[in-house]
């Protein structure tokens, strides 16, 4: 039997009311920084299976586990290494995710078999307020299932999730858009696992080098727009390198949008082009929402404008290039 999915405003009660779901063995839907989480009880075997379940998502991806204060980490991981606590110093709260030994709290289930779990705290009041009332780890992939783009707003959650779950609360816009950067701390140089939220720029000047894992990892999610995806390299060209492909296509029949800066909109004459901002950041903010309007619109390919790799564009290159499956023009 299907739920009837609530969206509620975060108020002091209605985050109280959530946290007490979380408690229970629910599922909650809540903003933070980078995208709307699938919140459950970290330390609850049945709940955790619940988000699994109703995301769709393969039980060999672990699931990010969230805190709500730096004092907590200890709580769910064995022991803190001292670069982790240098990037917790500076990143946390933040778009940063950790990968530590776990605690013997923390089930398998909720790792995916694996002796590590990845932890991080949003940068969010509501989600900070939520997770402190839960008095528990709570698990915070997104709030999505598995072949939808990431949500940034609460209604994406009721579009994708509505009836499974029993809350979500309404946060408005995510503020930055993409997920969160994973590091290993096992090691040394630490090894980046997903670029997000947190530059590896940013990471190296307090920390030194770090490493890549070009794999995919257990934390990787499994998402492919309906839409093809198709990454423009960033140079002097782009949008002329741009528009060829775009008339190549359509010229087949293919319905084709291009993605852009709002400067850059004028480039493109008549075409379809969607404009996602004005810089960088705002580019990475509405990207998800923009790759879930194409698919709502039946486009067949994306063209996605590249950028320069400076400061969030760094990690937005990444998840381009993800999201294309590496097919750039």
């Amino acid at each position: 039997m299907e739920k009837q999915t609530k969206i509620l405003q975060p108020t002091a009660e209605n985050i109280e009311l959530c946290a007490r779901a979380l408690r229970a063995g629910e599922l909650v839907a809540f903003p933070t920084e980078t995208v709307y989480a699938l919140g459950a009880a970290a330390t609850d075997d049945r709940a955790v299976e619940k988000v699994f379940e109703v995301k769709g998502r393969s039980r060999d991806k672990a699931l990010i586990v969230a805190v709500s204060d730096k004092s907590r980490v200890g709580d769910v991981v064995k022991r803190i290494p001292q670069k982790a606590r240098m990037l917790m110093d500076r990143f946390m709260p933040g778009a940063l995710t950790l990968v530590m030994d776990k605690a013997d709290c923390i089930p398998s289930v909720t790792t995916a078999g694996g002796s590590s779990v990845a932890v991080r705290i949003p940068d969010n009041p509501v989600a900070l307020k939520l997770i402190e009332l839960a008095g528990c780890p709570v698990v915070v992939p997104s709030a999505n299932t598995s072949d939808k783009a990431s949500p940034t707003l609460a209604s994406h959650v009721l579009d994708d999730l509505g009836g499974r779950i029993q809350y979500v609360l309404d946060g408005g816009a995510s503020e930055i858009g993409i997920e969160s950067t994973v590091i290993d701390m096992r090691v040394d140089p630490p090894v980046v696992l997903r670029e997000g939220g947190v530059t590896v720029a940013q990471i190296e000047s307090v920390i030194g080098g770090v490493a890549f894992k070009r794999e995919p990892s257990k934390l990787s999610g499994g998402y492919t727009p309906n839409a093809e995806v198709l990454f423009a390299a960033y140079f002097d060209g782009m949008a002329q390198s741009i528009i060829s492909r775009y008339d190549e296509l359509t010229r087949r029949g293919a319905q084709v949008v291009i993605f852009c800066l709002d400067g850059n909109r004028e480039l493109y004459g008549s075409r379809n082009a969607y404009a996602l901002g004005k810089d960088y950041k705002a580019y990475a903010h509405n990207l998800f929402a923009a790759l879930r309007r194409a698919d709502a619109d039946l486009y067949e390919t994306v063209i996605a404008e590249g950028v320069n790799p400076e400061g969030i564009g760094e990690s937005l290159i990444a998840r381009l290039i993800k999201l294309s499956g590496g097919m750039i023009i």
